[in-house]
């Protein structure tokens, strides 16, 4: 680790990019967490002398900073109860269904919002305490909307910028959340605010107009005034879509023996003529039972035969300790069993339902195999499943049912575009999506391989960092 307020690059995420795996005869090592975001900023940190500030994944674990793969880690230590009421309780019983269009109803605990500010001036601390004069900062999603206005309290040298991975809802959403001026207060510490959608980007300037007044926004550009009296402020709030490492999963999904584990894949399903696919962490916004439901009638109605067709679904273990989520899956599984019961043959399942998670190399012959690819989410930020899955088809085929209210609906226009609530639609899109010539699966998915490829992961983490620099240099000059 470089010595204490030395890194020029600080990442503020609620977790560090690696996960503590501990061995049979009980020796702990770290091993680096799959996704896009490690892949994106790795080149930045490196050349930067990057530091990532994170949780390590464990309560009431008290680690000293150190440095994995060329990596400097700053663990920020978490209390059982803290774990239950910053992030199982106000992250994601109250935020994530507020800002999920309250698919779900959100729960409002005062403990939990005292824990979320504890948790959150924790996170802003140590980031300032390993921060070099004038460095940036890019903090992380949901968990941590208050650190920004926090970080710029302690060091306002910095130049900081935040990222919203999820949606941002409608003001009269946002309204109900009681600690809703807060929230807005931390994040407009930041120089730049990004989102996910241009809509995301609409909600939040609507709602800081709201709060503070209508002139207060012109644009992207919302004057931020100084809590002491101070110059105003600039900071920007604008829509940087997030993808994926596109090249390294399409390498992959290129590799022979991906491609034999493909053909595996559909034979020990019993070589259906069509495999649809869902792949969704185990979460109500996700909208398997719209899925499950939809699939259910066309397999009544006769218009899917268990002997030509099979769905396979992937859900994820996610927050097992939440009460919805509990429910879900048991929803889920009861589903899962009438349908298996009613429809499956001694050779043939209806459904072939897998709770939990793969390697990526499993999921990428797993997208190879599939015909049609499911994502019915009721409410996404982004959904990077559906650009993984265009990114393994370097076959050209396959086809994509994609909700129009995720947020890769923007940019995938070429996939079948659905309203996951309309149970009749979806059921005529993955009619037509079975019945689909080939000349036509080949031209939307060359459409959407060449969107997917156009703005990659790398391609997100740039666009963002050089408009934060140009925003923190505007803002100082105002």
């Amino acid at each position: 680790m470089t010595d204490s307020s030395q890194n020029d690059f600080i990442v503020v995420s609620n977790r560090l990019p690696v996960d503590r795996v501990i061995e049979p005869d009980g020796t702990a090592h770290w091993r680096r967490s799959p996704g896009g975001l490690v892949t994106a900023l790795e080149p930045v940190m490196r050349a930067s002398e990057g530091a990532w500030v994170g949780w390590a994944g464990k309560p009431d674990l008290e680690l000293e900073p150190f440095t994995e793969d060329g990596i400097d880690l700053v663990p920020v230590p978490l209390s059982a109860l803290e774990v239950e009421r910053y992030y199982e309780g106000f992250s994601n019983d109250t935020l994530w269904p507020l800002y999920h269009d309250v698919i779900a109803a959100p729960s409002y605990h005062r403990e939990w919002w005292e824990a979320y500010q504890v948790v959150n001036q924790r996170f802003a601390d140590a980031a300032a305490e390993v921060a070099a004069p004038g460095a940036t900062v890019w903090v992380q999603d949901y968990q941590l909307q208050l650190v920004p206005a926090m970080l710029r309290a302690q060091r306002p040298d910095l130049v900081i910028g935040f990222f919203n991975h999820i949606p941002f809802p409608p003001y009269g959403i946002f309204a109900q959340l009681p600690w809703r001026r807060q929230i807005v207060e931390g994040l407009l510490g930041a120089d730049l605010i990004g989102f996910q959608r241009v809509a995301d980007a609409g909600n939040f300037t609507r709602a800081v107009r709201r709060l503070y007044g209508p002139t207060t926004t012109k644009g992207t550009s919302i004057r931020v005034p100084s809590p002491d009296g101070g110059p105003e402020r600039v900071a920007i709030a604008k829509a940087f879509p997030i993808s994926i490492d596109v090249a390294s999963f399409e390498e992959l999904a290129r590799r022979p023996e991906t491609i034999e584990r493909a053909r595996q894949i559909r034979e020990e399903l019993g070589n259906p003529t069509t495999i649809m696919l869902g792949v969704d962490r185990l979460d109500y916004t996700k909208g398997i039972r719209h899925r499950l439901k939809a699939y259910g009638e066309l397999l009544r109605d006769g218009d899917i035969d268990v002997g030509d067709a099979v769905l396979v679904q992937v859900a994820s273990p996610s927050r097992e300790r939440v009460a919805a989520y509990m429910q879900l899956r048991d929803e889920i599984e009861l589903t899962v069993g009438r349908l298996n019961g009613t429809y499956s043959t001694i050779s043939h399942n209806a459904i072939a339902y897998l709770h939990h998670g793969y390697p990526r190399e499993e999921m990428a012959a797993l997208y190879l195999a599939a015909d049609i690819m499911l994502v019915t989410a009721l409410r996404d930020g982004m959904n990077l499943v559906a650009k993984e899955y265009v990114a393994c088809r370097h076959d050209d085929d396959g086809v994509l049912l994609l909700s129009e209210f995720a947020g890769a609906a923007d940019e995938l226009k070429n996939a079948l575009l659905i309203n996951p609530h309309d149970i009749d639609g979806l059921k005529e899109s993955m009619v037509k999506a079975l019945r689909m010539p080939k000349k036509e699966r080949a031209s939307r998915m060359r459409s959407l391989r060449r969107r997917v490829r156009e703005n990659d992961v790398s391609s997100w983490s740039d666009s963002f960092l050089s408009t934060l620099r140009q925003s923190a240099d505007a803002a100082r000059s105002v």
